[in-house]
Formats: C-alpha cells, structure tokens, sequence
C-alpha cells in the first residue's frame, strides 16, 4: 500500500437536531481514488466540508502526513495542498471563465499591474488539459450547468493541489465529459495526487475507485476494495437493507391529452417541436447536452419566450409568457439545478409553499398553520431528512433541497409536471422514492414530461421515448421498444440504418 496521506480518527460533527458525523474514521493514500459513498444527509458533505476548512469538526483528530492539523478556512486548507469542488459550484456569474480561475490569485506583470494576456493564456491551458472548449473569456452565466462545472474543476486543478475533494462532479455531465473528466484523474492519480470523491452514480466505483467507503446516518459501515463492491454490496450497505425493485413503475390508465404542443418554436434552438402528453403518461425526452430538451422545458414554463407554434392545456390553447401564466394553467417544473428553485434562506414550509401561496392565504395574510401542516405531510411522505420545518434549507443535504423542489409542485397540485434531470446528484435509496412519487403522481392523472440523460431511467420509467436532435424531436420510442443503442443512435441524428437523419 503507498503512504497514507490524510487521515481521520474519530471525527465528530453536530447540528441542531443532527448527528451528521459520529465519530468517523477514515484515511487516504497517496495517489488513491477513494470513493465516499452513502444517502443523502449520510454525512458525505459534511465531511469534505471539515476538510476544505470550510466547516470546523466538534471533535476529532485530521492528520496530514501523520502530523495533526487543525484546518481553519479555506485558504489555509489550499496552503496545505487540499482542494475541493462543491456539488453546488461557487462561481461568480457575472465574471468570465479565466476570472473565476484565477480569482485572489492574478498573474502580474512589473509586480503589481495584472498581465489579462497570461490570465486567459493560462485559463486556456487548464480547461486545455480537460479537453473543455470553453472560450476563458465567457462569461459564467452564459454557460450550461455542464460547462459550469468543468470550469469548477478546472479553477481547483489549476491550484496544483496535492488532495482534491471531489463533491458528485460528474452529476452535471455527459457521458463524453465524465469519461474526459476520469482521464484527467486517473493522470492525477499517477502523479501522485490523492482524491476524495463523493458519487450517487454506483456504476463509477468500478470505473475509477480504488478504495469505498460507506457512510450511513453519519457513521462509517465499512471500507473495501473498489473490486469487492459490487452495487448489491454498496446499496445493502448504504440504505441497512435491500432495494428490490430500482425502478418502481406502475401500471396506470393512459387518459386524454392535458398538454398538446404544435410546432412550436425557439430562436436558434428549438424547430417544430410537436408533442402530446396523456394524463397518468411519463414522457421521457432524452438527448445528448445541447440537443434542446431544458430549452423546451424553459419554454413550456414560461422563462423562454416562444416565437411560433401553440400549446393547449386539457384542449383549451395557452399563453406561456411568464411562469406565473405556467403556474396558472398547471404546469409545475423542477430545474436541471435546483438552487433554480428553491430560497436557501428560508425554512422548509415557505419553499414547499412558494408556488401554491393562494392555497395558504387568507385575504392575503399567509396562514401559517396550514402552511405548516402542508409542509409537514409532505416532509413524512418524501422522507426528507432531517424532519425539522424551521430548518434553512442551505443547510440540508443536495439530495433532500431536491426533494424539497418536488415537494413545491405536489403543494401546488399542478397537473403538468415537467422533471429536468429529477435524480441528478440523489441517492440510489431517493431515487426509488422518486420514481414512486412520479407513479403515485401519474395514478393521481398528473401528465409527466421527464427530462433524464440517464437511458436507464428513461427506459425503465417512461411511458414513450422522444428523442432530441439540433433542437428537433427526431425519433419516438413506445414503450419497450427502445433499447441503449437505439436510443444513442437517435441522439447523434442517425436512423436504424446508421444514416443520417435529415
């Protein structure tokens, strides 16, 4: 075995109402992939949080080449070689991709002017190296959520870090981008560089892991060798029992149509987009990233305007100007990035509650006590963790703010639901409680629109496959029909033969 490099010994974290880590131990080797798996609110976050400096543990001993380190920020975590990309990326919008690389640490030139030549120089060799063909001089804002997190990590490699945490970095990317992203750390890892990687994805381990951990209710179950974990192994370990059915799809009467969409159209990224969904139906539209299915999404919602075509609901044509007229009519959405919709600031009932205010009012004073009882049932029913309503919801894990984010559209009884990536970055334990809640939401005569880039899913769940093209559906799919390769073939614009779809 190589050296260890980092090392905990009884690791100890509080939070009003949360044991979040329960004395964990856990040690790192040089050059090793060590993956840090468990539920949602297992700990996982918390941890990293401790070692980036960003959170200070209750107890506990961190030992940094067997010398113990007390870590007190950030910053001193960078001093000390230690790194990290959080799940939720801490960029800033407004700034360009080679300011928030090189952000507190500009190239100069004389000593003191800043040298804007060596800046973007240096930002096109780091994104370069991970193969991203990011201008450095876009601005943040201006780029996908993928694109986005590639620049996250790029700022972090570009820091020449010794220990890289990792927060589930691939959960924004697509299967090209992850398979890059893993070259790049397996060249990290033969130079020596030790990485702490947290994941939902448990096809991963095999790929890139050398060691598991598992973590539970913020205590450690065990570590093994990446070979020895097969997914059985990990989820039994993870969930304290066996998940026998992954994907729960239940068989439901297809009714009438409550949302038609007729040759509808987007400015440069959306062509005659034609489509009905049934009441109790999943309609899954996959796609490779940029083929235009959030741009959809966006437009049924009212945040893109629409330039030509018409969208009926249950028969009746719709303005969709705003999400406000959205809402009106029934349409529910959750964001490919939740932080999209939800308030970090506040409780949980105000964010349950922020799309259905009218069913909480009284002559527009806010009732609170049915705010809460609203909010209560649906925190028991999705199993959100921990069960506190006052909480703030920067403070819950990334898995239950997503689940926080469908729990708005149930309050609000929207009959058109649209779900863009709704298990991005949730546990394997989560998602068989979504995949539920769309059944029991479909059974209750919901329209689901789901938007995945996992085929699994898209498979398994949806009712009819459309697939997406430059901005056009170009194939569909009913159910059973569609196999992986059939469905990566239509996503490149090829038919069955292997030629090109006009």
């Amino acid at each position: 075995m190589p050296p260890t490099i980092l090392r905990l010994e009884g690791v100890n974290q509080r939070f009003p109402g949360v044991h979040a880590l329960d004395h964990v131990d856990l040690d790192l080797a040089a050059g090793e992939i060590h993956m840090l798996l468990g539920e949602n609110g297992a700990g996982k976050s918390t941890l990293l949080k401790i070692l980036s400096g960003s959170l200070q543990r209750d107890a506990g001993r961190i030992l940094l080449r067997e010398r113990p380190v007390q870590i007190v920020d950030a910053h001193h975590a960078r001093t000390l070689g230690i790194g990290m990309v959080y799940q939720e990326l801490s960029l800033v919008g407004s700034m360009t991709v080679a300011e928030n690389i090189f952000l507190g640490r500009w190239p100069r030139r004389l000593g003191r002017l800043l040298d804007w030549g060596e800046v973007h120089h240096q930002a096109q060799a780091v994104l370069d190296s991970l193969g991203v063909p990011i201008d450095p001089r876009t601005r943040v804002r201006d780029l996908t959520v993928a694109e986005q997190q590639l620049t996250e990590i790029a700022r972090i490699l570009a820091l020449d870090v010794r220990i890289l945490l990792l927060d589930e970095p691939t959960s924004a990317l697509s299967d090209r981008e992850r398979d890059r992203l893993f070259a790049i750390l397996r060249g990290l890892r033969e130079k020596g560089v030790s990485i702490l990687y947290t994941s939902h994805r448990l096809g991963e381990i095999q790929q890139i892991g050398d060691r598991v951990t598992v973590l539970r209710d913020g205590r450690k179950v065990g570590t093994l060798a990446a070979r020895e974990a097969s997914e059985e192994t990990i989820v039994r370990m993870m969930v304290g029992r066996e998940i026998r059915e992954r994907f729960p799809k239940v068989s439901v009467s297809i009714g009438d149509p409550v949302l038609t969409v007729r040759g509808l159209g987007v400015d440069g990224f959306l062509r005659d987009i034609t489509l009905t969904v049934h009441a109790g139906e999943i309609l899954g539209i996959f796609g490779l990233r940029g083929a235009g299915r959030t741009t959809l999404a966006r437009a049924l919602f009212g945040l893109v305007p629409i330039r030509r075509g018409e969208v009926f609901i249950d028969g009746t044509r719709v303005s969709l100007t705003s999400p406000e007229d959205a809402i009106a009519h029934g349409i529910g959405y959750t964001t490919e990035d939740r932080r999209e919709g939800l308030v970090p600031m506040l409780s949980l009932p105000p964010n349950i509650t922020l799309a259905s205010l009218a069913a909480v009012t009284r002559a527009g004073v806010l009732d609170h006590r049915r705010e809460m009882r609203i909010a209560g049932q649906l925190v028991e029913d999705l199993r959100i963790h921990p069960p506190i309503l006052s909480r703030l919801v920067m403070y819950l894990s990334g898995g239950n703010q997503q689940k926080i984010a469908l729990a708005k559209w149930l309050a609000s009884r929207a009959h058109v639901l649209i779900f863009d990536e709704p298990t991005r970055g949730i546990d394997v334990g989560a998602k068989t409680e979504v995949f539920h809640l769309m059944g029991r939401l479909a059974a209750q005569g919901a329209g689901i629109i789901m938007l995945s880039s996992e085929i699994p899913e898209v498979l398994a769940m949806a009712d009819r496959i459309l697939v997406m093209h430059r901005g056009r559906i170009v194939r569909e799919y009913r159910r059973g029909e569609a196999t992986q390769e059939a469905l990566l073939r239509s996503a490149v614009g090829l038919d069955s033969s292997g030629a090109e779809v006009a």
